[in-house]
């Protein structure tokens, strides 16, 4: 049998390397890690969120107008999405913190965009900190969620939810500089209050009840 010769070998170097070129790089790349399969991703598939793109819809579809018009969605949206009026799938076949979660995956093409939709849905307020934590822990973006919880104790350190959240969690590194995004593109930001002129951050969330 002939041994395959040099150009062979490097017409099919070439075609590998190719091929990596042309898959989109992922949250896990950026964080350092590899990749899984994901359960979650699976049922989400298995209810018609086929896409990243779809998992977005969901998420302003339960309330996350404040991004509705970011990210991809506005190629999306030339796209046959399903009328507004149809909740593409409900929380009783796929939570709040499942929908958060899973805009987190780092299986998911890296998109800073979709971090900061998934940071939305974590602060859904019937969220349940302990779900929140067993998912993220099954889905190993534990880092994400965590990174995420530490900006939102440092925007609203009232809320008892990032302290819960952190707790559930286990401790991981923090991400590579600049693999997240800034606190600051989790907020909105307001230049005037009753007092005068100050920054005052606040955590973007759904508008609408999200209902669980």
């Amino acid at each position: 049998m002939r041994r395959p010769g040099p150009v062979t070998k490097l017409a099919g170097n070439l075609e590998e390397l190719t091929m990596a070129a042309m898959k989109p790089e992922t949250l896990a790349h950026r964080l350092g890690t590899t990749t899984h399969v994901s359960p979650l991703l699976m049922k989400a598939r298995r209810l018609g969120l086929r896409v990243p793109e779809d998992l977005e819809r969901l998420a302003v579809q339960r309330g996350c107008d404040y991004y509705a018009g970011g990210g991809d969605l506005t190629t999306v949206a030339r796209e046959a999405a399903p009328a507004a009026s149809t909740m593409m799938a409900d929380p009783a076949s796929f939570s709040n913190e499942e929908l958060a979660v899973a805009l987190l995956s780092i299986g998911l093409p890296y998109s800073q965009h979709r971090v900061r939709l998934g940071a939305a849905m974590l602060a859904v307020g019937s969220n349940s900190a302990r779900k929140l934590a067993q998912a993220a822990i099954h889905e190993r973006c534990e880092t994400v969620v965590r990174y995420i919880a530490l900006c939102g104790s440092r925007v609203e350190p009232e809320n008892t939810f990032w302290d819960e959240l952190l707790r559930e969690l286990p401790e991981r590194p923090m991400p590579p500089v600049d693999t997240l995004p800034h606190i600051t593109r989790f907020v909105a930001m307001t230049g005037f209050t009753r007092r005068g002129r100050e920054t005052i951050m606040q955590w973007i969330r759904p508008v609408r009840n999200a209902a669980a």
